[in-house]
């Protein structure tokens, strides 16, 4: 069957709108941010899959193979997972800095709370 052979995008896309509905319908912050990281799970699955040469190896010239793998999109992987490991970070700490601030981490409790300052 064709659609077996596009699992992994199917999973991409189940993984995607699952975390942009976490990120759209939570008003938790915390939940956003792991609905972000569920969101950019399936960005780093989608560039391994389209990565991929079936029948490929590592690019590393031997006699008698002539079909190699891109090793970029795999390098380019693992910057994004460090880039995206130290946003985690930085978002994990401002909302630790607005829970201390205003007492809430839920995203209408702090609108609520500026609006009544303003």
């Amino acid at each position: 069957m064709q659609a077996f052979g596009l699992f992994n995008y199917w999973v991409v896309v189940l993984l995607m709108m699952t975390g942009l509905y976490i990120v759209t319908a939570s008003p938790n912050l915390i939940k956003k941010i792991i609905g972000l990281n569920i969101f950019q799970t399936s960005v780093f699955i989608l560039y391994i899959t389209i990565g991929k040469v079936s029948f490929g190896t590592a690019p590393i010239l031997v006699d008698g193979v002539s079909r190699y793998s891109n090793p970029l999109p795999h390098v380019l992987i693992l910057t994004a997972i460090v880039v995206g490991v130290a946003t985690t970070a930085l978002g994990l700490a401002l909302v630790v800095r607005i829970h201390s601030a205003y007492g809430s981490i839920n995203e209408s409790e702090l609108q609520n709370e500026d609006a009544a300052d303003s």
